[in-house]
C-alpha cells in the first residue's frame, strides 16, 4: 500500500513505530559507538536525512539524546550497583575514560560520579527518595483493568527483610502497547483509562489477558516530560495492531522476579527494596533490558479492592 492511500494519523503512527525502534536500540547499544548511518538503517531511512528528522520528532538532536541517555543510565547503575567501579560503569555506558565520564557527568548533575553515588545511597537509606520511586512504577492505574487500585484507605504493612526473589528465564513476549511520554503518576492512571481500556475493549482484550507496565526513566533523573512509559497488552505474534497500537516484542532471558501482593503505596516499597537491597548483594547487575510489572491473566484487579497482584520483573546478568 502506497503512502497516498495512507490517512495522515496511520502515517504518523508509522513514523512513531520506527522512532521506538531506534530509541530502543540505542538504549541497547550505549556501551557500544552508535552512528548515524546504522539507526538510520535500523528506522528504515535515508541516512541523509536522517539527523534532521531525528531532532524534529524527538526534540533532541542525536548527539544530545545519546549523551543524556549514557549519563542517565549511568546515574542509575551508579545507585544500583554500589559495588561496581565507576570506571566500569562509565565503560557500560560508552564512555573510552574515566575521565571523560566525570566532565559530562558534572556537566549533567554538578558534582562527580561518586559524589552523587554518596548523596543517592544516604538519601535512599533514609527514604527521602521514597516519593520519588513511588512516582515511577506503580503506574498501570484504569477503571476494569485497575492494576494498583487504590481505596480510601492503606494499611500499614511492614514488608519482609528477606525478599523472595526467583531467578527466571522468561520468553520473549509480543506486545502491542501504547506510549505516554510526560510526567509519571496520575498522567498515566489517566492514560490507561482514556487509552488503553477502550482500544482493549474494542479489540477483546480483557482482563483475561495479561499485561505489562513499562516505565524506562527514573523521574528523580530524567525531566518529567522525557520520561517514557508503555502500557502493553500480551498478543500473539499474528495479531494486527489497529487504532493507534504499535506492536514489538519484551525481550526474554534472565529474569530476577519478585511476586508482588498488597496496596500502591506497598508497590514503590518493594521496587524500592528490590533494587536497593536485593539486588547489590544478590552478585547480579541490571542489563540493557527494561524493567517492567506483569500482570498475568487472571491476577487480582479488581479496582475496588485494596491489593492487588503483579509480578515485577528486573533484567539481569552476573556481576
Amino acid at each position: 500500500m502506497s503512502s497516498s492511500t495512507l490517512s495522515s494519523k496511520q502515517n504518523r503512527h508509522e513514523y512513531d513505530r520506527r522512532m521506538h525502534q531506534v530509541l530502543n536500540y540505542i538504549d541497547e547499544h550505549l556501551d557500544e559507538a552508535i552512528d548515524l548511518p546504522k539507526l538510520a538503517a535500523v528506522a528504515h531511512f535515508s541516512s541523509f536525512h536522517f539527523h534532521r528528522l531525528f531532532a524534529a520528532l524527538i526534540g533532541e538532536t542525536l548527539g544530545d539524546y545519546v549523551r543524556r541517555r549514557r549519563i542517565e543510565v549511568a546515574a542509575m547503575r551508579l545507585v544500583v550497583q554500589p559495588r561496581t567501579r565507576i570506571l566500569n560503569i562509565a565503560l557500560s555506558v560508552g564512555f573510552g575514560s574515566a575521565e571523560a565520564f566525570t566532565r559530562a557527568f558534572k556537566n549533567r548533575f554538578g558534582c562527580s560520579p561518586s559524589a552523587w553515588r554518596t548523596q543517592q545511597l544516604l538519601a535512599r537509606h533514609t527514604n527521602s527518595n521514597l516519593s520519588q520511586t513511588n512516582s515511577k512504577h506503580s503506574q498501570a492505574l484504569h477503571a476494569d483493568f485497575a492494576e494498583h487500585a487504590v481505596s480510601g484507605k492503606h494499611r500499614a504493612k511492614t514488608m519482609e527483610n528477606s525478599m523472595k526473589v526467583s531467578l527466571i528465564k522468561r520468553e520473549p513476549a509480543h506486545v502491542a502497547y501504547f506510549r505516554h511520554l510526560g510526567e509519571y503518576g496520575a498522567p498515566i492512571e489517566r492514560f490507561w483509562q482514556e487509552t488503553y481500556v477502550p482500544w482493549a475493549v474494542m479489540n477483546k482484550l480483557g482482563p483475561d489477558h495479561a499485561r505489562y507496565g513499562i516505565a524506562y526513566d527514573d523521574p528523580s533523573i530524567t525531566a518529567p516530560k522525557q520520561c517514557r512509559y508503555d502500557a502493553c497488552a500480551e498478543v500473539s505474534a499474528d495479531f494486527v495492531a489497529a487504532g493507534g497500537a504499535i506492536k514489538k516484542i519484551i525481550p526474554g532471558g534472565l529474569y530476577a522476579v519478585f511476586q508482588f501482593e498488597g496496596n500502591v503505596q506497598e508497590v514503590g516499597q518493594a521496587w524500592e527494596k528490590l533494587l536497593r537491597d536485593w539486588l547489590p548483594a544478590s552478585g547480579y547487575q541490571l542489563d540493557a533490558r527494561p524493567c517492567f510489572e506483569y500482570y498475568p491473566k487472571g491476577a487480582n484487579t479488581n479496582c475496588k479492592a485494596e491489593e492487588f497482584r503483579c509480578d515485577i520483573c528486573v533484567p539481569v546478568t552476573p556481576l
